[in-house]
């Protein structure tokens, strides 16, 4: 039985939202990978997910879903687990130089901090007009259990979550970012590993209320047993 619960109306609904499963290697929202590493695919309370190593493990996407857009929701549902190093950068929505096909520093990334074996969000933003960390590190998670995570910009604020709660906001004008990739167990540039699962990434070109966030059921969100 699946215990996956999404906010349906959302998924199925919303104008431009685009859904990535990780439940294959080959292909992530109907595009082809590039795998690096050994990357696994698990069985889960939620179904079946993405395991990354923390050493070498990475998936490349060639999109970036959110290139265009002036509001937007970006969300996704991971484990955090334990023996991860320190600082992770998990996953990677990168611009490209549309004449030399190479990596911007414009990016959108989710981030963790692990500390004393707990961990938190750092959601951050990079355009050429403005960039921001929002990374609380007094707001700490438990690994080893599913999370949903979420940024949300709205045209004028910028907002983090995790599991539908906020975790900071900042007033700041980012400007949209063009085409590009996507990496995730890493960031693009092949430094700080992930150490965890990615089950699902949901991407909204606007801004979503905690309520039409993607949903992680009780069962699933504590920690597994060693």
């Amino acid at each position: 039985m699946n215990l996956f619960l999404l906010a349906g109306p959302i998924l199925w609904g919303a104008p431009r939202a685009e859904v990535w499963t990780f439940d294959r290697l080959d292909k992530i929202g109907g595009l082809r990978t590039t795998v690096a590493g050994h990357p696994r695919v698990i069985k889960t309370p939620l179904g079946k997910a993405v395991q990354f190593n923390g050493v070498d493990d990475a998936l490349f996407i060639p999109e970036q879903p959110l290139a265009g857009a002036e509001t937007f929701t970006f969300e996704a549902i991971f484990r955090p687990e334990s023996g991860g190093a320190p600082e992770q950068r998990w996953f990677h929505l990168a611009e490209q130089d549309p004449k030399t096909g190479q990596d911007t520093d414009s990016r959108f990334l989710f981030e963790i901090r692990v500390i004393g074996g707990q961990w938190c969000l750092d959601a951050f933003v990079h355009t050429p007009t403005a960039d921001k960390a929002l990374l609380y590190r007094n707001l700490l998670h438990p690994l080893d259990a599913w999370h949903q995570v979420a940024m949300v910009y709205d045209g004028k604020k910028f907002s983090s979550y995790v599991n539908g709660v906020l975790q900071g906001k900042a007033a700041i004008r980012f400007t949209p970012e063009g085409p590009g990739r996507s990496s995730v167990g890493v960031r693009i540039n092949k430094m700080f590993y992930f150490k965890g699962s990615v089950r699902q990434a949901r991407f909204t070109r606007r801004a979503l209320t905690p309520a039409e966030f993607l949903k992680v059921p009780v069962q699933a969100s504590a920690p597994a047993a060693h």
